[in-house]
């Protein structure tokens, strides 16, 4: 018999990192590489004469060698055969020799015990065996296996952690995660780990920690079965920001201010030429008006775009305050314009590590509390200005309907202006009452408790990553049924679907908690929110006696 080789591969994800060394690497493969390549074992680099065949699950490599090749086409053939060696990768526990090596010598197989097409696996065509070879190549690079023996040698042991298994880690399975008994408190020994790492291999990997995944049981020192993570830096360190990316966020800021701008426009409705309410609110109208005629009404716009674009600016410099002391570096903000709200808010992301789920906390609330802090400030001196007669000339009149879109802020504006005010058909208030609103209302949106948003990222570090399952469902159940946000939630679910739906990444330390006043503020925090969005229905706005209801 000649040479049989089969690999079974770990299940690989279409979506992986790159980095600037492996970019480099991929421009450099050609055909012939991958053609040199193809049909031959990862582990033993043996090309098959047999065929190719991949089973998904565990990295197996089966190699049987004959050293009588006159008896390769003879079937049945009772010719003696040279021992053969049969190694396997395993997730389970492996046995080692005196020098740490595998082996594990067999008797000769028997042709019933020769690997089959059934048992090995599916057969694949080239282009599939191609494609997973070619994604192997360029996919994130893995831990050095020396680097993984030195560190269970040199950092792991009695003192801190008791190795007893190894599991693929990340993304992609490109990381080690190391699976045992703690041996000290956690935080002592994840300090010390991390101090011992560097000295050992430099600054060439991040440990993480991180709760055993599938724990039968507790700690028996208390709190959650911990694991260490192991990755490289280029891996699992966000990339710097590209030129494109600021092109991006450049061009979104712009047209951010023009959806700001026009804000303020529309708060002007009861003053606007009829033709252009017309096509505005008329579903039925077709040919658009003269734009011209806005021209005037863009200077007594600005107040309310400049209210939107300082609530904006305000939220981000919060993140940013939060984030310099811990020395966490953030990516610029992309603004997500909006003609109802003027914006949605701005994506910002995270551009290094965070130490730990405190740490998450700080940065994520940092920048909703500044934005609701000047966004409320507008809204109340708004309010009394609205209330003044001396201010008059500078009010606009909006529909008194729009106060029923939250229960909160409607509560406000009506224990403010009274009863005489806010059940009519329109209401006289400043720009200051619209900015507020919608800074308040952005702020609301941003603080809920979903996926990647500030206030997901608030509750996976205050309740922990399992929280924040739970916590979106519910949000997404009610953005659904428009509960949260009225005629706005459809837009943001998709929003939020399309850009901001995975969870944020598991910092260096994500098993130690927060303190209990952290956990009380994104408590207090999230009810606050559910009650600017949600809106009043007739019944409830009709006995307060906010705005003009016909009908029930």
């Amino acid at each position: 018999m000649g040479t049989f080789t089969s690999c079974s591969f770990i299940p690989l994800n279409s979506e992986f990192r790159s980095n600037p060394v492996r970019r480099a690497f991929r421009e450099r493969i050609q055909y012939h590489e991958l053609n040199r390549l193809r049909g031959s074992c990862y582990l033993c680099r043996e090309r098959s004469k047999l065929g190719r065949y991949i089973n998904f699950g565990r990295f197996t490599c089966f190699s049987s060698n004959n050293n009588d090749a006159n008896n390769e086409g003879e079937s049945g053939s009772n010719a003696s055969q040279d021992s053969n060696v049969t190694t396997t990768l395993s997730d389970g526990a492996e046995e080692r020799n005196e020098n740490g090596l595998n082996s594990e010598k067999s008797r000769p197989p028997s042709a019933s015990s020769r690997p089959t097409l059934s048992s090995v696996g599916p057969t694949y065509n080239n282009f599939q065996v191609d494609s997973f070879k070619l994604m192997e190549l360029l996919g994130p690079e893995k831990v050095d296996p020396a680097d993984v023996k030195l560190i269970k040698d040199k950092l792991f042991g009695y003192t801190t952690f008791w190795v007893t298994k190894e599991e693929p880690f990340g993304d992609l399975g490109e990381g080690i995660l190391f699976l045992g008994n703690l041996r000290g408190k956690r935080e002592d020994v994840f300090a010390k780990l991390q101090s011992q790492l560097v000295e050992v291999t430099g600054d060439k990997y991040n440990l993480f920690m991180v709760e055993e995944p599938d724990s039968d049981s507790p700690d028996p020192r208390g709190g959650p079965r911990v694991s260490f993570g192991l990755l490289r830096k280029e891996v699992s360190e966000p990339g710097p920001t590209t030129l494109w990316q600021y092109v991006i966020a450049l061009l979104l800021f712009l047209l951010t201010i023009g959806s700001s701008v026009e804000l303020g426009i529309a708060s002007q409705i009861n003053r606007l030429p009829p033709e252009v309410v017309k096509y505005f609110t008329d579903p039925n109208a077709i040919e658009p008006p003269d734009m011209e005629l806005l021209f005037p009404f863009v200077e007594s716009a600005l107040p309310v775009a400049y209210g939107v674009l300082g609530v904006l600016l305000f939220h981000e410099v919060g993140h940013f305050l939060a984030a310099f002391p811990k020395k966490v570096k953030l990516s610029i903000p992309y603004f997500i314009p909006n003609i109802t709200l003027g914006s949605f808010g701005a994506i910002t992301q995270f551009k290094s590590i965070l130490p730990d789920r405190s740490t998450k906390v700080d940065i994520s609330l940092a920048g909703p509390f500044a934005g609701a802090v000047l966004s409320f400030s507008m809204f109340a001196v708004g309010l009394l200005l609205s209330s003044n007669p001396d201010a008059t000339g500078d009010l606009v009149q909006v529909p008194s309907m729009l106060f029923q879109g939250s229960l909160f802020l409607g509560l406000i504006s009506r224990a403010t202006l009274g009863y005489a005010a806010m059940h009519a058909a329109t209401v006289s208030i400043h720009p200051l009452v619209i900015a507020g609103w919608c800074g308040l209302t952005i702020q609301a949106f941003n603080m809920l408790p979903v996926g990647c948003l500030d206030g997901g990222r608030a509750v996976q570090g205050a309740f922990g990553k399992s929280a924040i399952i739970g916590f979106g469902l519910t949000t997404y159940t009610l953005l659904g049924l428009g509960v949260l946000g009225g005629p706005l939630s459809l837009p943001w679910g998709l929003y939020v679907l399309l850009c901001q739906r995975t969870p944020e990444k598991p910092c260096l330390n994500d098993v130690t908690e927060v303190g209990t006043w952290r956990k009380t503020f994104v408590v207090v925090a999230t009810f606050l929110v559910v009650l600017t969005l949600l809106p009043l229905w007739d019944e409830l706005a009709e006995e307060l006696g906010i705005g003009l209801v016909t009908t029930f």
